[in-house]
């Protein structure tokens, strides 16, 4: 496959994974974020592995946020 192809399989597999998550947190109203949750996801879905910028996809916040959010986590490790 193409770099091109993979990278528009990869946007809609975010998608379909933001969608499934916010399912599951009830969550009817996508514009209006907790900070304090949106920093929970964040730590979470890094534990999977998930590069900064697919993580930004899936939580639909900047990657340079997401990058932030992660910068006491990789002091940690």
């Amino acid at each position: 496959m193409e770099n091109k192809e993979l990278e528009k399989i990869s946007k809609k597999l975010d998608v379909l994974i933001s969608l499934y998550l916010r399912s599951l947190l009830g969550d009817k109203d996508f514009e209006k974020r907790s900070k304090l949750r949106t920093s929970v996801f964040v730590n979470y879905l890094a534990n999977f592995d998930l590069e900064t910028k697919d993580i930004a996809g899936i939580l639909g916040a900047p990657v340079q946020s997401v990058r932030t959010l992660l910068t006491p986590k990789r002091r940690r490790k």
